[in-house]
């Protein structure tokens, strides 16, 4: 996606420029990508559902674009909170349905309690621990986070996402 990031970040600025054929362009080529996201993470059926959703908060949030960074990871960051919200709606749904109802969706063991979330952090490196505490359950920034740990702000995301991601598989493997 780097030749298409940078022609999409292109067309943003154009866009935020006020160029309506650029905004027009980008949508399309967001669409075309945004489908590919879905359709390999959701069920057909709610897939085009996402991609508008994401198209709309694409629109709304056009204005925090950078022109300065790279396009594609702030769409895919739009793309995967709306997915991750989108799932967790899913979630929701299927563990209200009633006993034999099928809601096509399989929900995973929730993560219910303080303790099952201490147990699992304390699995984690003590700076992933920290920044993954700090960041993601008492929503301090990242700078902030750095200022109280004494990390640096990059370490802090390379914190959060190593930490996230060992996360992931500690509960998919049931280590939780």
């Amino acid at each position: 996606m780097r030749r298409d990031e940078r022609e999409l970040g292109v067309l943003m600025v154009l866009a935020q420029q006020g160029d309506a054929v650029s905004y027009r362009l980008l949508l399309e080529r967001a669409r075309a990508w945004l489908t590919r996201y879905y359709r390999a993470r959701l069920p057909a059926a709610a897939a085009e559902d996402a991609v508008q959703d994401a198209l709309v908060a694409i629109h709304n949030k056009r204005a925090t674009y950078d022109g300065l960074r790279p396009f594609g990871p702030w769409m895919g960051a739009i793309a995967r909170f709306l997915w991750i919200d989108r799932l967790r709606r899913m979630e929701r749904r299927a563990e209200g349905a009633a006993p034999g109802e099928d809601s096509g969706f399989e929900p995973r063991p929730a993560l219910d309690d303080a303790a099952d979330i201490a147990r699992l952090l304390a699995q984690l490196k003590p700076a992933q621990a920290d920044a993954i505490r700090l960041v993601k359950l008492q929503g301090y920034s990242i700078e902030e986070a750095a200022g109280m740990t004494g990390q640096s702000a990059p370490l802090i995301k390379v914190n959060v996402h190593r930490g996230l991601a060992r996360l992931m598989r500690l509960v998919q493997s049931g280590r939780s």
